[in-house]
């Protein structure tokens, strides 16, 4: 039986051990996995995963606003940014629209609440938004992982969702929205049958939630 990890050990870096034995388990179920120093590596190795006029998604992501990755995608010219698009899209009359647009882009950029080290993805949400191109909507799916964010097990991947996620996510809805988030919607990915599609890129450093 796994040791439960205490809450605040959901916010230290995981050990190089750890981080292999994830990206080996990842690795293992079909996932493309790539070991980087830090957030600013990611940043850069987005440019050579990404062709030009890709079109491109974000989900919501402290990973990516506190990388410059959602900046770089978003506002940067390179791609077809999905999300800019979508916002300026009315939400009642285009709201078909929009949802298409989210489900199916060349690619979707992300990061995940918990990577096991057992090789599965754990991803919360509140809308919906972003899962159905984590999914396979999306012809390629990359996610930014913190090293924070390896746990044991999915038992503990749950746990860092609800005691370490949630709370902080909650705390930056309200003074953005003024009102809580929710986990109302989770996916679990534990692997890719299209080798290629998906690709974890673990950071040694902790970043985002």
């Amino acid at each position: 039986m796994t040791t439960p990890m205490p809450a605040t050990q959901f916010e230290a870096p995981a050990t190089t051990d750890r981080l292999e034995r994830a990206a080996a388990a990842l690795t293992a179920h079909g996932f493309a996995v790539e070991i980087l120093d830090d957030a600013a590596a990611a940043r850069v190795r987005m440019r050579d995963l990404i062709p030009e006029g890709a079109s491109v998604f974000t989900g919501a992501s402290e990973t990516l606003r506190l990388s410059g990755i959602d900046d770089d995608i978003n506002a940067g010219g390179r791609y077809e940014a999905i999300k800019p698009r979508a916002v300026a899209m009315d939400r009642t009359t285009e709201a078909d629209g929009i949802r298409r647009l989210l489900a199916s882009p060349d690619v979707i950029v992300g990061s995940v609440a918990a990577l096991t080290e057992t090789g599965s993805l754990v991803i919360a949400s509140g809308s919906g938004s972003q899962l159905p191109g984590y999914a396979g909507g999306a012809a390629r799916a990359i996610w930014v992982v913190g090293a924070q964010k390896v746990v044991p097990d999915l038992e503990t991947a749950l746990r860092r969702v609800e005691d370490h996620c949630l709370p902080l996510e909650s705390a930056r809805t309200r003074k953005a929205y003024g009102v809580p988030s929710a986990v109302n919607r989770l996916l679990v990915l534990n692997a890719e049958r299209t080798p290629g599609r998906g690709t974890v890129l673990l950071l040694r450093e902790a970043i985002g939630f």
